[in-house]
Order: structure tokens, then sequence, then C-alpha cells
């Protein structure tokens, strides 16, 4: 069955950097778009991040464009996102997920939580 497995999140400073993964089985990776989502304390889901199946191409929410960046590695199944000069406004749950294309997605992971506190 898919299986998404998120790792890498914590409790980090602001200005720090974090770089989340996710750990991807059951389909066949390289075929499908990718994305990660967060989801703040009290607040809904903000979509953050996508990247096409052969990770040629991104695209990023407009607040974060500079300071995040997705990857993956199709050989690896593993999805990416590496944060840097984070604030405390980036705490948040982080969910990657698996795209079909249109902005629609169907399988999610369990999330991994982030903190930016000093």
């Amino acid at each position: 069955q898919v299986q998404l497995v998120e790792s890498g999140g914590g409790l980090v400073k602001p200005g720090g950097s974090l770089r989340l993964s996710c750990a991807a089985s059951g389909f066949t990776f390289s075929s499908y778009v990718l994305t990660w989502v967060r989801q703040a304390p009290g607040k809904g889901l903000e979509w953050v991040s996508d990247i096409n199946s052969s990770g040629v191409s991104t695209y990023y929410t407009d607040s974060l464009k500079g300071r995040f960046t997705i990857s993956r590695d199709n050989a690896k199944n593993t999805l990416y996102l590496q944060m840097n000069s984070l604030k405390p406004d980036d705490t948040a749950v982080y969910y990657c997920g698996r795209g079909l294309g249109y902005g629609t997605y169907d399988y999610w992971g369990q999330g991994t939580q982030v903190t930016v506190s000093s």
C-alpha cells in the first residue's frame, strides 16, 4: 500500500535550518508529483511547495520563495524540504503528499512537527 513517512522535524531557533525528508513506498515514486503542505497551530492547511515527477520543475507559495527548497531523489524514493532562515511563523506540522495533477492529492504522510522558537 502507499506509504509516506516524514522525518526531520524538531525544535530549532529562529534563523536556523532543518531538512525534512519523506520516505515513500508502495507506488512508482518517479511517476508522481509530490507536495509539502503545513498546518500551523489553530490554522488551516497551507500549501508549501510542489515538485514534478522528474524534479526539474518546482513551485512554491510566494511567501516562502528563497527560504525553502523542495527536491527529490527518485533512486531513493525520497522527497526533501530544505528550510533555511526559519521564523517562528514557520512553526507547524509539515506533511508530504502524493499529487495527481491539477492541484489534487490522494495520499498523505502522518506529519512531522517543526517548532521555531528561541
